[in-house]
């Protein structure tokens, strides 16, 4: 009597194992509010970036990836088209959708946390600088960071890479500063000339990150979409008087980004 009840309460779990594991598998879209064509395309482009396929390999089909995302044939077709307009993939009639063959690596801006090292990353682009308005807001600073300047010169830039916005910035730096090499900082990037300035000692440099999304207006600088994934960097600069004389927050395109930190240094 005991084997029959068991092999009858097996018998009715195994629908509820099956649907558990189906609602394990399949994805909710809910939980975002991006569209589920880019969520499709988000993970498709982070296949071919992994090497999952390489170059002028063909991918899955439309039929394979509809079976594994649950979503319907027009959904897979949009995902596929983003990644056509992007570049990173290219179809061909009664053969299937394929790798594109001129795929780089897209996580090429390695961001060493040295100060010099990042100086001289970022310093390495020209940057587009943008039209400012009459009211520009405050440099965010901490009692910990120091003491502020008597003023700051505020700017904002757009840096890009072969035509490819990748961050945009808003920077204050000491005035002062600015008087010292007037012409380097219209047309380098602030840290860059921060960085070089001759008998200028730097006390502290302190950089944070958040992961964060990007909002309309920097996504049209930055060319991508709204709620696009981002990496968010607060930068702060003291001298020896114990004085903040740059402040940066930076955004990065969150695809081509790669934090390399040295654990033992």
């Amino acid at each position: 009597m005991k084997r029959r009840r068991a092999a009858a309460d097996i018998g009715t779990s195994l629908p509820m194992l099956k649907d558990h594991a189906a609602s394990l598998s399949s994805p909710d879209y809910r939980r975002s509010p991006v569209p589920r064509y880019l969520q499709i395309a988000g993970v498709i482009r982070r296949r071919i970036e992994d090497g999952v396929w390489k170059p002028n390999e063909k991918i899955s089909t439309l039929q394979e990836l509809e079976a594994e995302f649950r979503v319907a044939r027009v959904t897979v077709r949009q995902a596929v088209e983003v990644l056509q307009s992007e570049g990173l993939v290219r179809r061909i009639q009664g053969k299937g959708t394929f790798v594109s063959g001129n795929v780089e690596e897209k996580r090429w801006l390695k961001l060493d946390l040295k100060w010099h090292s990042l100086a001289g990353t970022i310093g390495a682009n020209v940057p587009r600088f943008l039209p400012l308005s009459a009211n520009p807001p405050a440099p965010l600073i901490r009692p910990e960071d120091g003491e502020e300047a008597p003023s700051y010169r505020y700017l904002e830039s757009v840096q890009s890479r072969r035509g490819q916005p990748y961050s945009y910035a808003r920077v204050h730096f000491d005035e002062r500063l600015y008087e010292l090499a007037p012409e380097r900082f219209d047309r380098e990037p602030t840290i860059a000339v921060v960085a070089t300035l001759e008998g200028l000692a730097v006390a502290k440099a302190r950089q944070s990150f958040i992961v964060g999304t990007v909002e309309p207006r920097v996504a049209n600088l930055l060319a991508t979409g709204i709620g696009f994934p981002t990496v968010e960097a607060h930068l702060v600069i003291t001298d020896a008087n114990n004085v903040v004389i740059y402040v940066a927050d930076i955004i990065y395109r969150g695809d081509c980004v790669q934090l390399d930190v040295d654990l033992l240094g």
